[in-house]
This record gives C-alpha cells, sequence and structure tokens, in this order.
C-alpha cells in the first residue's frame, strides 16, 4: 500500500527509535520524507540510505527544533527542496528523570523545550503553507505519561500533556482548512529515550506486566498509527488522541 505517493512528509527525531520507525513507515508507503535531526548526523545518514535502499526518496536536515528560527529554517528548506510539506510528524523529545526535589530548573526547561516548544515552531512553520495548499496532516507524539503521569518525570509529563491540549486548540484553529492535527501516545516502548526506565531493576518485566496485551510496544507499532492518521483514511478524523500502548492506559 503506497497512501503517501506524491507526498512530502516532514519528521523531527528521525535519526534513531521511534522517529526512524515513522520515517521508514511514510517512505515505504511513497513519500518523499525529510529526517531531522540535531546532532545525531550518523543515525539521520543510516534512516535515510535505508529509505533509498529500499527506493524511496529522502533528505536530511540538520535542524535544533526547539529554536524557532531553526524550525523555520527546517520548512523552508523542505519547501525550496520539494515545493510542499504534507505531512508533520513532530517526534522530537528528550527526558531528564528526576524526582521534583532534585529537578534542576535547567532539566526542566530542556525538556519543555524540546518536547513542547518544538511542537510550536514546526506547527508554525507548515501552519501557512498548508493553509495556502489547503490541505495538511500533523501528527504529534505525546505518551502515556502526558496521560497518567509517571513519578520523576513531572517535566516530561508536564510537555506530553501540554502537547495533547495544543493539538487539540491546533486542530480548532486549522480544521476548516482541511488540515487535520492529532495525538500518538506511545505506551512503553524500547528506545533510548526509555533506556533509562526500562533497564533498572526488573523495571521491563513490570512494564510488561501491567500492559494487557503482554508484551512492549515496537517503534512499528507506533508507525503503523501515525500513518493512519496522516492518510486520507483519517481524512475525517482530528483532535484525538490515539494511545499505543497494548491498553496500558484506557482512557
Amino acid at each position: 500500500m503506497r497512501r503517501f505517493e506524491g507526498n512530502v512528509a516532514i519528521v523531527t527525531g528521525a535519526s534513531r527509535g521511534i522517529g526512524r520507525g515513522i520515517a521508514l513507515r511514510l517512505a515505504d508507503e511513497g513519500a518523499k520524507v525529510v529526517i531531522n535531526h540535531r546532532g545525531s548526523a550518523a543515525g539521520a545518514e543510516a534512516t535515510a540510505e535505508e529509505i533509498r535502499s529500499r527506493g524511496g526518496q529522502a533528505l536530511v536536515i540538520q535542524a535544533d527544533v526547539s529554536q524557532y528560527d531553526e524550525a523555520q529554517r527546517l520548512v523552508q528548506e523542505t519547501l525550496a527542496a520539494f515545493g510542499q510539506v504534507d505531512v508533520l510528524v513532530n517526534n522530537a523529545g528528550l527526558t531528564r528523570d528526576t524526582l521534583i526535589m532534585m529537578m534542576k530548573e535547567e532539566q526542566w526547561d530542556a525538556v519543555i523545550d524540546t518536547n513542547l516548544k518544538s511542537v510550536f515552531n514546526c506547527c508554525k512553520a507548515v501552519a501557512r503553507p498548508m493553509v495556502k495548499r489547503k490541505r495538511g496532516r500533523i501528527v504529534n507524539i505525546s505518551s502515556v505519561s502526558g496521560l497518567a503521569g509517571q513519578a520523576g518525570q513531572t517535566n516530561y509529563a508536564a510537555s506530553k500533556s501540554a502537547v495533547i491540549g495544543f493539538s487539540k486548540s491546533l486542530a480548532k484553529e486549522l480544521g476548516s482548512r482541511n488540515i487535520t492535527v492529532n495525538v500518538v501516545a506511545p505506551g512503553f516502548v524500547p528506545t533510548a529515550l526509555t533506556e533509562g526506565i526500562l533497564s533498572e531493576g526488573d523495571n521491563t518485566q513490570r512494564a510488561i506486566e501491567a500492559t494487557p496485551l503482554g508484551r512492549l510496544g515496537t517503534a512499528e507499532d507506533v508507525a503503523a498509527a501515525v500513518a493512519f492518521l496522516a492518510s486520507d483514511e483519517a481524512s475525517f478524523i482530528t483532535g484525538q488522541v490515539l494511545s499505543v500502548d497494548g491498553g496500558l492506559v484506557m482512557q
């Protein structure tokens, strides 16, 4: 199935993990994919080469999307290369987990800037070109922590919960221009981002036991949900949160 033939997709934080999985899935379905990274050039190039080896088109653009000007540049370089942006997936994220009594202000700011401000920056950058074409799909990556909270993650949970509220508001702003805005909230997926949580003690087994489907998620699980929400099959779905968590958090 090639639902994105002729489409151009930007995936932030696509050098590894879930972002890489999303980029590969969209490319496999025909999209020209812009792989954004902040500092993982080797990983981003590896993702691009994998796409090209499968017969797809990929462009690597380095940009720190937590910075407004950098996010603008990412979109402008995409438009210069491909002439349009059909899909934006805001996946860039980081954690700085610790209990609030020990949390430093810079740990709070770093997470909010990367996980939340980057979503504002990139959405603002693509809004005008999408409105001009009267078509667009925005999928923002949140987390079960944004739905249910997690001890030691007040900064991360705050950022991911805010992404949900932001997305619902933006969906109402852009809906009349045929632009949908949705959220995917992954559960426990083994990536570099969750390594610290899952590697401690028997946390992996506990996560599996807490998940009704009895396993951890994969990047491919999340990518399948993103591809659906970014496709024309989801053209009448906007402002929604799709949890991809094996039933961990049931809304």
